[in-house]
Parts: structure tokens; C-alpha cells; sequence
């Protein structure tokens, strides 16, 4: 009894571990930006007072944003600004003048192979 007993709770442990893949919880900015986490894709926000730019990835790869768009929304204190980002080699970037200090809150909205998302982040 004591030995189906160390069989069976050996193969629930060793089970578990067979779940996590190399880089499962390796969720880190990779160009210095803010990150967040939508149903498994990874947004990473750059963004400074004269571009902003959205990193999209997928499991650590980058997804091909050729055919994205997002529209972003900040909110500074008491002031709104919508932006519209444009695909721009592996990111969505929009260039311009942009109210960003810390504590700036930030909606982006995220067209996608025809699905929609929404990342929310606060600026540092």
C-alpha cells in the first residue's frame, strides 16, 4: 500500500512540472518600456513626450503588426489626448507631442487579425 501510495503522489509531482515550458512567467521589458499581460500576449508601452511606441508579443516572439492598428488614450491629471498608432517595423509608433509624466494613465485599444484587446498601464 505504501509503495502505490509513493507511485501515485511521485507521478501527480512529477506531472506538474511537465506544465512548465522554459520561459513561462519570463515576462520583461525588452526596450526599456511598461509591460502588460492580455490573454497571453505581452504589450510593452514606450513612451515619451514625442513618440510612443507599442512593442506586441506572443509567448517572448514579436507578432507581426503590418496589418495593427491601437489607438491610445492618456490621461494626465485633468487633460485627455487620443492617439492613433501606426504599424512601423516590428512596434506601433506615433510620433508628435505628448503630455507623459509619471503617473500618466494609459488605455490602448489593439486591433489585431481582426480582434480587439485592451491594455491599461500607468506610466513611471
Amino acid at each position: 500500500m505504501k509503495f502505490r501510495t509513493f507511485l501515485i503522489t511521485s507521478s501527480l509531482l512529477l506531472s506538474g512540472l511537465a506544465w512548465a515550458g522554459p520561459n513561462d512567467g519570463d515576462h520583461k521589458p525588452m526596450h526599456g518600456g511598461i509591460l502588460t499581460t492580455v490573454k497571453d500576449i505581452d504589450y510593452e508601452l514606450v513612451a515619451n513626450t514625442t513618440t510612443l511606441r507599442l512593442y506586441v508579443r506572443d509567448h517572448g516572439k514579436a507578432v507581426d503588426v503590418s496589418k495593427a492598428s491601437a489607438k491610445l488614450t492618456l490621461l494626465t491629471g485633468a487633460e485627455k489626448q487620443e492617439i492613433d498608432l501606426k504599424p512601423s517595423g516590428d512596434k506601433l509608433e506615433a510620433t508628435g507631442s505628448y503630455k507623459v509624466s509619471a503617473g500618466t494613465k494609459v488605455a490602448a485599444v489593439i486591433s489585431l487579425g481582426g480582434k480587439q484587446s485592451t491594455a491599461r498601464f500607468v506610466l513611471k
